[in-house]
């Protein structure tokens, strides 16, 4: 290998899922894409379909593993799965929790609350950029010289991306740079990590409420190619 060899790993987040409870799924299995979300996951695999693909790996959720599968249809590669891909872990999985619900105000969710710098709620920021950062370069070797995807989750992939940028990981939501179905793509030169840029291919089937993150970050490299 050359220690300038050109290596990129597509990080992408899921499609829209299938969740009229509209409850906080997290790692709970049996949700699926929407036919929404499958037609976003289509609209990524023809936007990577002339790309040097060479290795498609996704979390082990239904969710990301159907957003997989168009891309490694087209590229003729079956769909690996890595668990550090996962979605973050949340004690608030399988409840109903948002912005102006009310849970806030729950004294049984108070204890939950209680550190929102780690979080208190759930797998810590530092555990999930590690495992995300082994998955990344998992990839990386995977497809030297030449591309990678890797299918995961809002979370996971933000707290990545504010990782390997220097930023801090505790962070407010609404200001995510990770839109469904989006991409956030690491260039390497060998092992070294050289850009990161983000792109939106199925913005506009995007429901306008859900279209998180859509201006840049300030200190992001390489934003918008």
């Amino acid at each position: 290998m050359s220690d300038g060899e050109r290596t990129i790993v597509h990080v992408m987040r899921h499609g829209e899922v299938a969740n009229t409870a509209g409850i906080l799924y997290g790692r709970l299995p049996g949700f699926h894409l929407s036919e929404l979300g499958r037609r976003m996951a289509e609209r990524v695999a023809e936007h990577l379909a002339g790309r040097d693909i060479t290795h498609v790996v996704a979390s082990p959720l239904e969710r990301a593993q159907e957003t997989a599968a168009p891309i490694g249809e087209s590229h003729g590669l079956e769909v690996a799965t890595d668990p550090r891909l996962i979605e973050a872990a949340n004690d608030f999985q399988g409840k109903t929790f948002g912005v102006g619900d009310g849970a806030l105000r729950r004294p049984a969710n108070w204890p939950l609350l209680r550190n929102p710098f780690r979080p208190s709620w759930g797998e810590p920021y530092a555990e999930q950029a590690l495992r995300m950062r082994n998955a990344l370069d998992a990839a990386r070797d995977a497809a030297r010289g030449h591309e990678a995807v890797c299918v995961s989750h809002q979370l996971p992939i933000w707290t990545l991306r504010s990782f390997v940028e220097g930023r801090r990981l505790w962070h407010d939501p609404r200001k995510r740079q990770c839109t469904l179905a989006s991409l956030t793509s690491f260039a390497f030169a060998g092992d070294d990590l050289v850009s990161i840029t983000y792109t939106e291919p199925a913005l506009d089937l995007v429901p306008a409420h859900l279209r998180a993150g859509a201006r840049p970050v300030k200190g992001a490299r390489g934003y918008g190619a």
